[in-house]
């Protein structure tokens, strides 16, 4: 397994555990790197800090790119596999679009649903065919409801609501 391969692998590892306790992405990032067991490489903390820095222009892309689908209900691996694909696709030049959607559908098919694999390929596909695209305003892409803000999303079959840990 590559050097960025395991960075992405360890960065969904953060991303899906913040959101898992509620964390902003930079405090478990803090503890991990804070532990140093194992050491956590350069690219996790670039792709962790970019998903953070990025993180409403990412799920505003996704969004718009998987319609039909509120972010939240994705399973909790699909949708950090698919910020971090687009925080790659969308500010880390030295990534061929190939390589991101190569590596996010092949740990979606490791670590989440049936149907995932499928689902992270076509949302990052078309992401991947439009990255000159200007980012959707979040203010048209995020209702605001009862509830807070609900960002929506429709692609093909979406992934079953089961979802695992990406362990």
């Amino acid at each position: 397994m590559g050097a960025r391969t395991k960075a992405r692998k360890r960065a969904l590892d953060i991303l899906f555990e913040s959101e898992l306790r509620g964390l902003a992405p930079g405090a478990t990032l803090e503890e991990r790197r804070a532990d140093a067991a194992p050491p956590v490489p350069d690219y996790t903390v670039t792709l962790v800090e970019g998903v953070a820095e990025f993180a409403d222009e990412i799920d505003a892309t996704i969004a718009a790119c998987s319609e039909g689908w509120l972010l939240e209900r994705m399973p909790a691996v699909d949708r950090n596999l698919l910020r971090i694909g687009v925080f790659e696709l969308r500010h880390v030049d030295s990534v061929p679009s190939g390589a991101v959607l190569s590596e996010a559908v092949r740990l979606a098919g490791q670590l989440s649903t049936d149907d995932s694999a499928a689902f992270v390929n076509g949302v990052l596909a078309r992401i991947a065919g439009d990255v000159a695209r200007p980012v959707p305003d979040s203010a048209t892409s995020v209702a605001h409801g009862d509830d807070g803000p609900q960002v929506t999303a429709t692609l093909p079959r979406p992934p079953a609501s089961g979802e695992a840990h990406p362990s």
